[in-house]
């Protein structure tokens, strides 16, 4: 990267939200919070068993509003330079807790979806939730039990806001790739998007991927994203 960015398209992961105490829930052996995955975080699960999936998402909504639950200095300092930076600029993140928002992001898009909204079934309305949600909780716009789920992207469903994501990818000149596997989907997805274009490629992350990305910073997002960043936003 020879010269200032004009435009530039951020992806943060797991690993971003992780150093505020985030669990992943997403274990080795492949369980989430000690369940598989297709039974909390699929829509076939719900379907079968949806005050299991209730209780799932509950659990990880109580966690979010712990008092102890705080933005990072990687999630201050992307609110920063989004701020601060005088070219084009949109924060994509995989997380759906609310934390980039807590520290002051504005122009961002949750590709999964909110923990702390809910989802009407019949009239596809979304509504903010921060308490318990139950088989039994009725919904705001028909009135009826049983018709919310939380507003979540499960496996088997198209993440969100593809089209205004693919398009900031397609007029960006860099794009960076927080806490994330540069391997998987999306990020091998929005990296392809971006070679394909000769954009520069960044990696942030704690550790080596074996990623293809042009350039590679590693260690926590807490120390590498204010350095980053920071260096961007110095005169030339």
């Amino acid at each position: 990267m020879n010269s200032r960015p004009r435009s530039i398209v951020v992806l943060t992961g797991a690993g971003i939200s992780a150093e505020s105490g985030i669990e992943t829930f997403r274990a080795a052996d492949g369980l989430w919070a000690n369940h598989p995955v297709d039974d909390v975080a699929t829509p076939e699960g719900f379907e079968r068993n949806p005050q299991l999936v209730y209780q799932f998402y509950n659990q990880r909504r109580r966690q979010l509003l712990s008092q102890e639950m705080r933005p990072n200095p990687a999630h201050t300092a992307l609110a920063r330079f989004e701020h601060e930076f005088d070219g084009e600029f949109l924060l994509v993140t995989q997380n759906v807790d609310n934390l980039h928002e807590r520290a002051g992001s504005d122009k961002l898009l949750h590709m999964h979806g909110e923990l702390l909204k809910m989802r009407c079934l019949n009239s596809k309305l979304i509504f903010d939730i921060n308490e318990d949600l139950d088989f039994d909780t009725h919904c705001r716009c028909c009135r009826s039990a049983g018709n919310l789920r939380p507003h979540v992207v499960w496996f088997g469903e198209m993440p969100l806001h593809m089209n205004q994501i693919n398009n900031a990818l397609e007029s960006c000149d860099l794009f960076v790739a927080i806490g994330t596997s540069g391997n998987v989907y999306p990020a091998s997805g929005f990296y392809q998007t971006a070679k394909i274009r000769r954009v520069h490629t960044v990696e942030l992350n704690l550790e080596e991927t074996g990623s293809s990305f042009d350039t590679h910073v590693y260690g926590p997002a807490t120390e590498t994203v204010p350095q980053f960043f920071d260096q961007i936003l110095q005169p030339s």
